[in-house]
């Protein structure tokens, strides 16, 4: 391991998580890839989803879907989170949808296209509950309305309808059939009006693993594409999905100290016995949320070993106890288990940060080295 600290990806996990959640949704999917491939590389995780079956490609920005296209992705892609003022005209010649929640955003994907003189394709986002993007109350007639218009003069063409849930991670919450009745609504508004989208989708990882009155045409697929159970559980759970990232780094310091030693900054934490306390060169500038600290664990000299003190920007420390660790051994953070190895899962760091592990990936810093594997990331 060259750098000091290394994200392992597995690609054959994605792959695997793909096939996996099309056998429960029997739908196409989305694989979203936005935030990098949450923190683990967006053209090669598009790449291994789409070999798995994967038809459809999400991403938030321009830049985001230009970087699939500037290295050779050609999938259906789309983009959903604009200015109004973004360079449509790229999009359009790249052959990305546009996600468009505003009639400001059609107004001005349609100038764009009239200016290329190519249709822009587009897909119009209803808010159902979520109160961010999305057009809502008398907004969404205006807008499905003036989609029609600019699509039958060929401006542009709508290619889907969509929406995103609120709480899907709650199954059989209120909130959720509500949502759905809005969005069949919606729909029903945008047919109205002469639409004829080719997708309809509305669940994200969570609904398309366990409510099946929102899958429709497609599921958009995020933290479950990465092996995260989207429910909270810390193993493989029900779906049996397979984290893909392995962080991992190895001890740079070991020393023994007696009881009554400070560790860190305050000290907030003070040893309460003789222990061996090893350093690692991983800090919250790397992904380590700083709030983990004297909570969380790592996987080091084969059982877990908690981290004590606060987490620095660089760098932070593990009480090995009586452990025989050395300057140079290998330190799991968090990954898969294996054999007889159970380190830390995302979900329990992000259990022990108060935060979601979309968090915990996305955070994963540029000074950690990305490494793409074809089979399982071993925890050594």
């Amino acid at each position: 391991m060259s750098a000091l600290a290394e994200a392992l990806i597995d690609l054959e996990a994605i792959t695997s998580n793909v096939r996996t959640i099309a056998s429960v949704t029997g739908t196409g999917l989305m694989a979203v890839v936005k935030a990098d491939g949450f923190g683990h590389g967006a053209v090669k995780v598009a790449r291994a989803a789409l070999r798995a079956g994967a038809s459809w490609l999400g991403v938030t920005s321009t830049a985001e879907a230009l970087t699939l296209r500037d290295a050779g992705v050609t999938a259906p892609t789309l983009s959903w989170l604009h200015g109004p003022n973004d360079d449509f005209g790229m999009l359009i010649k790249s052959g990305v949808d546009v996600g468009v929640s505003t009639t400001t955003h059609l107004h001005a994907v349609a100038d764009a296209a009239r200016l290329l003189g190519a249709p822009a394709m587009v897909q119009l986002k209803a808010d159902t509950g979520l109160s961010r993007n999305g057009a809502a109350g008398d907004d969404w007639p205006e807008l499905v309305g003036w989609a029609r218009k600019y699509e039958r003069e060929g401006g542009i063409r709508v290619r889907g309808v969509w929406s995103h849930l609120a709480d899907a991670d709650l199954p059989g919450a209120p909130a959720l059939t509500r949502q759905v009745a809005i969005f069949e609504e919606a729909l029903r508004t945008a047919r109205s009006a002469g639409l004829d989208p080719d997708l309809v989708h509305l669940a994200n990882s969570a609904a398309a693993l366990s409510a099946p009155r929102t899958r429709f045409d497609l599921c958009r697929i995020g933290i479950a594409l990465y092996g995260v159970d989207p429910f909270g559980v810390s193993g493989p759970g029900e779906f049996g999905l397979h984290p893909a990232m392995t962080l991992r780094t190895s001890v740079v310091n070991v020393k023994r100290v007696p009881a009554g030693t400070g560790v860190s900054y305050g000290p907030e934490h003070v040893t309460g016995t003789p222990t061996t306390l090893a350093l690692l060169p991983l800090g919250y500038a790397d992904g380590l949320p700083r709030a983990a600290g004297g909570r969380a664990a790592v996987w080091l000299a084969g059982r877990r070993c908690p981290i004590v003190g606060r987490i620095a920007m660089d760098q932070c420390v593990v009480d090995a106890g009586d452990l025989p660790v050395t300057i140079g051994d290998p330190v799991v953070v968090f990954g898969p288990a294996e054999g007889d190895q159970h380190p830390p899962t995302v979900v329990e760091w992000a259990r022990w940060a108060d935060t979601n592990p979309h968090e915990i990936l996305t955070g994963i810093g540029a000074r950690v080295a990305r490494e793409h594997l074809h089979g399982r990331a071993r925890n050594s």
